[in-house]
């Protein structure tokens, strides 16, 4: 049965950006299977909730960049988000970019500039782990990465001849995709849906 399968969860990279880090974050990062996403939404409830987590699967942003997203209602053109050119810790620079959206994201976005603002990161992934316990869901690895990793590696699972414009939109590296996002244990269940999702990407 699809809920009998266990939790996908991503060890986190053992590079020195994570070395650096307190021990207790270096903690896996969750992939979730649509059930599991439709049964997060379940636990969260709230209409407002639910929007948020739309928000952040359907995009795909940084927590971050949604955070400044919902700021910045001028960035979506109706189509398509623009990420500006941001500066990052360490001297780097996060090029601008174009987030393409599914017609389910084009169609929740708007809907998102009328929320309220997103919590504070920790407040999130406590919020997260609630709404899953709630909805008898396992809470491993869930955080504010998770919407994220999983809409890639929907994306990566139902369209493997784009994954040069799903990284660009991403707005990471394609060997980050191959060590991250490919290869994901998802059935021909998941595949069906992820479907609603994902069309129109």
């Amino acid at each position: 049965m699809q809920n009998s399968l266990h939790p996908i969860l991503i060890e986190a990279p053992d590079d020195p950006k994570y070395k650096e880090r307190k021990p207790e974050r270096k903690r896996p990062f969750r992939i979730l299977r649509p059930l599991e996403y439709e049964m997060l939404k379940q636990g969260a409830r709230s209409k407002e909730n639910r929007l948020n987590l739309d928000v952040l699967l359907l995009t795909g942003l940084r927590y971050e960049e949604a955070r400044r997203l919902q700021e910045h209602p001028e960035w979506f053109d109706g189509n398509f988000i623009r990420i500006p050119e941001m500066k990052k810790k360490r001297k780097r620079r996060q090029r601008q970019r174009w987030v393409r959206l599914s017609l389910m994201g084009k169609t929740v976005l708007p809907f998102f500039f009328e929320n309220k603002p997103l919590p504070d990161p920790h407040v999130w992934m406590e919020n997260l782990i609630r709404w899953a316990r709630r909805a008898s869901l396992d809470p491993a690895g869930l955080g504010a990465k998770t919407t994220r990793k999983t809409w890639e590696s929907w994306l990566v699972f139902c369209y493997p001849e784009r994954q040069i414009e799903i990284i660009q939109s991403q707005g990471h590296t394609l060997l980050t995709a191959i060590q991250h996002y490919t290869n994901m244990p998802f059935t021909e269940d998941d595949r069906r849906r992820m479907e609603k999702y994902v069309h129109g990407w």
